[in-house]
């Protein structure tokens, strides 16, 4: 199969039509040749072939393939965003982006042999419906951000143990300490304002008590160069050298989710630099070791937080501890190097299927499973998502002094209304629809209601 990076693939885009279904817009033109190829070498294959291989229908048209047929191992099937396939007889399983999921837009009514799979790697400001247990159960296989998942996309922006042990952008403490003389202790880049997580208004806070170099659109005080200004850069070797300067990096995600860890905490370890973390919970489950970054979740006001960054700045000794992991090249976590050692996918590795591939082929797997079950007269095994597949909490903000506290603004009175209104959603399509999707299916849980 061929790499789809995680930036090309999302460059497919589509825009609904009145009745509930989509289009899509033009794929990038680097990737037509491809798609063009594999369908020709479909479209050669007679007609009735397809009558041999499951139909895997892409609900949400992430791919932009309106027809492939896909080896997966010892099995093949048939992938493809064309909905005319709706009601083929060999239609087995729907698959749904979780971004796109709609639930005025949905494979309806539903067949005892239709198979719903999710993929959602994204945060649950995209769709929070998802991230309610009436909705995340109505689905047989997940490929998400959580180690619960059937196939856990955790460490999708970790390409490998060998990035995190490189020191090639590697500044020595000697050099970061003259560099303090024009530089501040702390760095913040971002340019997404005012998410789920409140981050802002943390950092905004935090700046009261230390210095912060802020080079995003978001609390801004330090400009990029111009050719590096464009968030795309962000994974820039120029970029990198900039941020490698710095002694730490506030490292904080757009939501608070168990298992949900992008760049922002994976960056500033592969260059050296001390995350100061918050998001997941679970972070401490994924460290390369247990002094690798500060945790902003065990001090209970920024002022801790920043006291302590003063320390460690100001002591050698204690600042190299959360390096010498990286210095001696020795992580230690044993969940880690697993996770990435028993993964199916890789992360910008040609060499590897990326996390689409791996997907659909866990999905076409499991319908030949249950195919070969029904041949021998045995019934097909029933797989369902639970709701640790995905979870998030209700988002809250901070409010540290009546001195310092700022009026919400109407974005982030935004996420909190629209995390409630998700969960009313959740429970009425659930209860709604209950009908429509489960009294076709035999042997759905009903419990789940």
């Amino acid at each position: 199969m061929v790499e789809l990076g995680k930036f090309e693939r999302k460059e497919f885009k589509s825009s609904s039509l009145q009745d509930g279904h989509t289009k899509m817009e033009e794929a990038p033109t680097h990737l037509n040749s491809f798609l063009k190829k594999e369908e020709l070498t479909f479209h050669r294959k007679r007609k009735w072939e397809l009558d041999s291989y499951p139909i895997m229908l892409w609900w949400s048209p992430l791919t932009g393939e309106t027809g492939r047929l896909g080896q997966c191992g010892a099995d093949a099937c048939f992938f493809t965003i064309n909905r005319t396939y709706l009601r083929h007889h060999m239609t087995k399983a729907f698959l749904f982006y979780g971004t796109d999921f709609n639930i005025d837009s949905l494979p309806l009514p539903r067949k005892a042999h239709h198979d719903w799979a999710l993929f959602h790697e994204e945060s649950p400001k995209n769709n929070y419906k998802l991230f309610h247990k009436p909705v995340i159960t109505l689905f047989n296989y997940t490929a998400t951000f959580s180690r619960h998942s059937h196939l856990p996309l955790t460490t999708q922006y970790l390409e490998s143990i060998e990035v995190l042990k490189s020191l090639r952008y590697l500044v020595p403490l000697q050099s970061k300490n003259e560099l303090r003389k024009r530089l501040a202790p702390l760095v913040y880049v971002q340019s997404d304002c005012d998410p789920p997580s409140d981050r802002d208004s943390y950092v905004r806070e935090l700046m009261a008590y230390i210095k912060v170099d802020s080079y995003g659109e978001c609390l801004r005080n330090k400009d990029l160069p111009q050719q590096l200004k464009n968030p795309a850069s962000m994974d820039a070797d120029g970029f990198y050298r900039i941020i490698a300067q710095y002694k730490f990096i506030l490292a904080f995600e757009n939501a608070v989710c168990d298992d949900y860890i992008t760049e922002k905490f994976w960056r500033p370890l592969k260059l050296g630099v001390v995350p100061v973390y918050y998001g997941s919970p679970s972070i401490t489950d994924w460290l390369p070791s247990n002094k690798s970054a500060i945790l902003v979740s065990e001090f209970s006001h920024p002022r801790e937080l920043a006291t302590y960054i003063r320390r460690l700045d100001s002591d050698d000794g204690l600042y190299e501890a959360y390096v010498e992991w990286k210095l001696k090249g020795e992580i230690s976590n044993q969940r880690l190097l697993t996770a990435l050692r028993e993964r199916k996918w890789g992360v910008q590795d040609i060499s590897q299927d990326n996390y689409i591939d791996a997907f659909e082929c866990m999905v076409c797997t499991k319908v030949w499973d249950n195919i070969r079950l029904q041949e021998k007269g045995l019934p097909p095994k029933r797989w369902e998502a639970e709701d640790t597949h995905l979870s998030c909490p209700k988002p809250t903000v901070f409010a540290f002094s009546p001195l310092r506290a700022l009026p919400l603004s109407s974005l982030r009175e935004m996420w909190i209304s629209s995390f409630e209104q998700s969960k009313k959603e959740a429970q009425a399509l659930r209860q709604s629809r209950s009908k429509t999707f489960l009294d076709n299916i035999s042997g759905f849980n009903h419990s789940m209601l």
